[in-house]
């Protein structure tokens, strides 16, 4: 195998907002909020993690951190040892917020590891999104991660697929985060097993709608975002996300839980609602909430590979 010491990747992905209401653990849709990476292979073995921004002093700094881990599964998967490792991450996004934060660190190791084995291994777009959701568990957060725009995510018996479609540019999304965050595993656990009949039809309806309201119709988006699958069950656990919600809908906007919560993410049709969006967060909630003006990101994961002096 090649001597990778001296090779260096930087990487950037973005914010990612799963669910958007009806679409449960299949749409997805990527922001422009974004985690940046440096990961430099090094002759000396061991990880040297450094952190700035989200997460510092928090987050794991060896080898149980996210972003190594990641890595690791991804030289391990093609039977290669993974080289001493410099990492240096610069982190925006939100932790526990319903922001795609571990998603993105995730897709940040993986990218990693594709510009550290570039020329050793061809990792094509399949296998980065099967090595995410297998540390992910799901792919409806790692696919807009890694790809961009909106994706619809669904599983085979060959391994998980995502589409990626073009979100109409009138489409103009802000996202309200408050100062709580929501645990993934929390929100899971208040879904039931089964729900009924009619309940799941209304999602199929609505799924099918919101496709056409963020490619074609955003007129409809209103409407497109109405769910019974998920967000009622979860609202005992994140009130004041359930009651910013229905205020904003109240007032004509699409607004829905972010992810697993407990931010909440408004589809607006046009940028002047974002700003209606953000008045009404700002006066009926009863805690801090802090309203994003984000665009759509169209490119997802990005890295770039450049050598530098190896580290001894």
């Amino acid at each position: 195998m090649t001597d990778l010491a001296g090779r260096s990747v930087t990487v950037r992905v973005p914010a990612t907002s799963a669910n958007l209401g009806p679409g449960f653990d299949t749409l997805g849709l990527a922001l422009a909020l974004y985690d940046e990476l440096t990961v430099t292979a090094t002759a000396e073995p061991g990880v040297h993690v450094e952190v700035v921004g989200v997460g510092a002093g928090e987050v794991p700094t060896d080898e149980t951190n996210l972003v190594v881990r990641s890595i690791k599964h991804t030289f391990d998967r093609y039977g290669l040892p993974m080289p001493g490792l410099a990492l240096q991450a610069h982190n925006v996004i939100p932790h526990g917020r319903g922001l795609g934060s571990s998603g993105a660190a995730i897709v940040s190791g993986i990218m990693a590891a594709k510009g550290l084995l570039e020329g050793v291994v061809d990792i094509d777009s399949d296998a980065l999104l099967t090595l995410a959701t297998e540390l992910e568990g799901h792919p409806d957060n790692v696919a807009p991660a890694l790809f961009g725009g909106l994706t619809i995510a669904w599983t085979t018996a060959d391994g998980p697929k995502a589409k990626k479609l073009i979100v109409h540019r009138g489409v103009s999304p802000v996202v309200c985060v408050p100062a709580a965050t929501m645990s993934t595993a929390l929100a899971r656990s208040l879904q039931p097993a089964s729900v009924p009949h009619a309940d799941a039809v209304f999602n199929v309806s609505r799924s099918a709608l919101l496709i056409a309201a963020l490619i074609q119709s955003p007129e409809l988006l209103l409407e497109a975002t109405e769910d019974k699958l998920h967000q009622n069950y979860r609202a005992s656990a994140m009130p004041e996300t359930d009651a910013l919600i229905q205020v904003l809908r109240k007032h004509g906007l699409a607004a829905v839980v972010s992810g697993a919560g407990p931010s909440v993410l408004v589809l607006a049709s046009d940028p002047s609602q974002r700003l209606v969006a953000a008045e009404l967060v700002a006066s009926h909630a009863t805690t801090p909430w802090e309203s994003l003006m984000l665009a759509v990101d169209f490119k997802g994961a990005t890295v770039v590979t450049h050598q530098v002096e190896a580290t001894a």
